[in-house]
């Protein structure tokens, strides 16, 4: 059986015609399924080499070290330009330039003249009679005879593949050297560090400036990335869901402690909670990561969704410091009613926990299902509270990279709250920009898929995909497959139905501008577009707007908007594999608990 589906383009004067064409467009790009992300693969840029966490499917040993490259999963790093294998811990003593990069380049030519290494080797074929690995990739040199080549000078064994890309270190010893040259500047650090605060202390003051105070060298200021609004009491600091450890008066911060103030940092942990203090009711949901489980506190009726994420699979896929940055952003969301609230993170050998407020009232993708399309009213109360939850963001640095309908949540009021933080990118004031290709491929934006820099118009394009899918139904952009997805979002113009009102697809046409400095959010003022005439951004803010529709929650611990396939699983967590834990590398995740004073007013066990 064929079954082929002929789109036609809207046409004035096409009567009834026109009308099956909608219907049969619409039941081909309904929104029926759940998207998943992607993220491009954290490269780690050292001496131009790119590298990135790599599975190694037979045994590999550390070109800086020459020690096994032990571990499962994605033990190690490799270059993707020259093929060097590392360890994570090697990362910071890798001192040869990358041979996949351009040779005379700026980077390449200091080196040389700092510190004089150039040793070519002198290779020659060999044979060898026992088993051999390759000291620049790490992996064993393969055959019978004639398996590789060995330098004639330091006997350094390579495969005939690697020999153009080993750098030219011969008889140098990238450990020891790499240590030694930490020592140096460590060294010339604090010998500066003394002779700044010398003159600090005994440098003259001129007559004509009267009042001046020096600031101790070796002290430099450190701006916080995220502006912390000072409260007068600490009563009031407490109200934001935040305590904050300050220095006494009249005490100067030092410097670490002035770089530990760039988010909010709890005080010491008023309760300890584990997994024990909760009971697992229902899985919620489901994916590579984890799993978010409806969860009460034990002896307090009150429930939670708590999300697990497995630690091989964080360190598997270099993510730990995305779940760092999920753990601060969500800290930082009690300071704004439309992002979702974080209570507590706590960790186990196996599990990293994060302890967020329960919003039963579902998610958007949940919703739209059941009635297609969102009415006018409807899409534009949900568009305005996101765009404030948006801009909160934006406003202290933060791109938000994965809006879509799966992460936007209702509460039992219908209110919604922006969740799931794990593709954010921090410190993006001003003309800050990054490059990393993530996102949900329905949502991504055209200078994402070009590979240029961004910053937060990225998410004014989602915003726009979002907007478009609650108004109409479907998806702007449409492809057979990723490719042509991607071509679509590079190249197409969405269609827009002739019932949609002209304000709304004035707003939809400023949002897909393909120009990032001139799309809508960007540039000009989005809450003054015609298509929120009618919107009381003050009041909105204050939650004082009545939500157009209510979730039907029949109790603090309902489950019923969200899928069925999750909630009918029985609430455990996943078993681990004991020699693959026992190779975590636990220091990594050091700073991850936390616990917001909220919580230690709850009475637990």
């Amino acid at each position: 059986m064929e079954a082929r589906y002929f789109l036609e383009r809207n046409a004035a004067g096409h009567g009834e015609g026109d009308g099956e064409s909608e219907r049969e467009k619409e039941g081909v790009f309904a929104l029926h399924q759940r998207r998943g992300a992607i993220k491009q693969a954290k490269v780690h840029m050292v001496k131009c080499h790119e590298f990135t966490a790599t599975f190694f499917p037979q045994p590999t040993f550390c070109s800086v070290c020459k020690e096994f490259v032990w571990g499962l999963n994605k033990q190690g790093y490799q270059c993707r330009q020259c093929n060097a294998a590392i360890h994570k811990k090697c990362i910071d003593k890798v001192i040869a330039k990358c041979t996949g990069s351009a040779v005379n380049s700026k980077e390449t030519m200091i080196h040389k003249e700092r510190f004089k290494i150039d040793m070519p080797h002198r290779f020659k074929v060999y044979n060898y009679k026992s088993p051999t690995f390759c000291e620049h990739c790490g992996t064993l040199l393969w055959g019978l005879a004639r398996q590789g080549l060995k330098c004639e000078e330091c006997s350094m064994n390579v495969h005939h593949k690697c020999q153009k890309k080993v750098a030219n270190l011969c008889g140098v010893n990238q450990k020891l050297m790499a240590e030694a040259l930490a020592m140096i500047e460590s060294t010339q650090q604090a010998r500066t560090s003394r002779e700044n605060e010398h003159v600090g202390r005994e440098g003259p003051v001129g007559v004509e400036q009267p009042g001046v105070i020096r600031e101790p060298s070796g002290c430099v200021p450190c701006l916080p990335v995220y502006p912390l609004t000072p409260a007068p009491a600490t009563a009031a600091r407490k109200e934001q869901g935040i305590s904050w450890d300050t220095p006494a008066e009249g005490e100067r911060p030092t410097t670490q402690q002035e770089f530990e103030q760039l988010y909010a940092v709890p005080r010491k942990e008023h309760h300890k909670y584990t997994i024990d203090s909760f009971t697992l009711h229902k899985m919620l949901g489901k994916g590579s990561f984890g799993k978010v489980f409806l969860a009460e506190l034990k002896g307090t009726g009150q429930f939670f969704a708590v999300k697990a994420l497995k630690k091989d699979v964080v360190l598997m896929d270099d993510d730990v410091e995305c779940t760092m940055v999920e753990r601060r952003v969500l800290s930082l969301a009690w300071e704004h009613p439309f992002l979702t609230h974080l209570y507590c993170t706590f960790q186990t050998k196996e599990n990293l926990f994060f302890v967020m407020e329960y919003l039963n009232g579902g998610d958007l993708m949940f919703h739209i299902q059941s009635c297609h399309r969102f009415d006018l009213p409807r899409s534009t109360f949900y568009a305005a509270e996101i765009i404030c939850g948006l801009q909160f963001l934006h406003s202290k640095g933060i791109v938000y990279r994965d809006l879509k309908l799966d992460n936007i949540l209702l509460d039992v009021d219908g209110h919604i709250k922006i969740a799931d933080f794990g593709m954010c990118k921090e410190n993006m004031l001003g003309e800050a920009r990054t490059s990393t290709f993530c996102g949900t491929p329905d949502y991504i934006a055209p200078e994402i898929l070009l590979g240029q820099k961004y910053g937060a118009s990225v998410d004014w394009w989602s915003f726009g995909v979002l907007l478009y899918e609650m108004l109409i139904g479907q998806s702007p952009f449409h492809g057979q497959d990723e490719e042509e997805l991607f071509q679509s979002i590079r190249t197409d113009d969405p269609s827009y139905p002739r019932w949609l009102t002209r304000e709304a697809r004035d707003i939809l046409v400023k949002l897909f501008v393909r120009e990032p400095e001139r799309r809508l959010g960007v540039k000009g003022n989005i809450r003054q577009h015609a298509f929120f005439r009618d919107t009381d951004w003050v009041a909105l803010e204050k939650r004082q707007v009545e939500p157009p529709f209510r979730p039907t929650v029949k109790s603090p611990s309902d489950c019923s908007n969200f899928d069925k396939e999750f909630i009918n699983e029985k609430p455990r967590l996943s078993c681990a594999d004991r020699t693959l834990i026992n190779s975590v590398d636990q220091t990594m995740f050091s700073n991850f608990s936390y616990i917001n004073p909220g919580m230690a007013r709850l009475k637990g066990p």
